[in-house]
């Protein structure tokens, strides 16, 4: 009887966790969050978004802070960073707003740290079809460089790659 009862405990408490850590998704899978954009004069909210994490009530908002442009082939690309500041071993969110509009159709991979990528965790951007952006989750390297910055690549549908980056909002 002793058994039975402790399986079931902890058949309970796997529950539970299950509950807890499917909140928000791993780093880069992609889940879409409820949040707000401030892009200048802009400001929209993602709570709308028929998301991951439902409507309304259950969804969440971050509070997102817009970056200086990245500039990458020939191109302005607006950014802005969600979850704080950055710290080492830390998720952050980069909301990206390409210059132009594909429909998704476009690969945009960021992370933080240095260009070569070392210890770095290259989130991959989900597309929202609702604001014309893409969202991506990415984990700081631990140790974080002291020079690190948002890297951003964008694969166009013909091929072309290109690479920028910005100065991060820092904890």
């Amino acid at each position: 009887m002793k058994r039975t009862g402790t399986v079931c405990m902890r058949l309970a408490l796997l529950a539970g966790l299950g509950v807890l850590l499917g909140g928000c998704g791993e780093p880069g899978s992609g889940a879409e969050h409820g949040h707000t954009h401030t892009a200048g004069d802009a400001s929209h909210d993602e709570g709308e978004r028929g998301d991951a994490h439902g409507a309304g009530a259950d969804s969440h908002e971050h509070d997102e802070v817009s970056l200086e442009p990245v500039s990458a082939g020939g191109m302005s690309i607006e950014v802005a960073q969600g979850h704080g500041g950055i710290g080492a071993g830390k998720e952050s969110q980069l909301v990206v707003k390409l210059p132009y509009s594909d429909g998704g159709q476009t690969i945009v991979r960021a992370w933080l740290g240095t260009e070569d990528r070392t210890l770095s965790y290259v989130g991959r951007g989900a597309y929202a079809p609702s604001h014309d952006d893409y969202d991506i989750h990415a984990v700081a390297p631990d140790p974080l460089p002291a020079d690190a910055m948002w890297w951003i690549e964008i694969e166009k549908p013909d091929g072309t790659t290109i690479v920028g980056s910005t100065r991060p909002i820092r904890d």
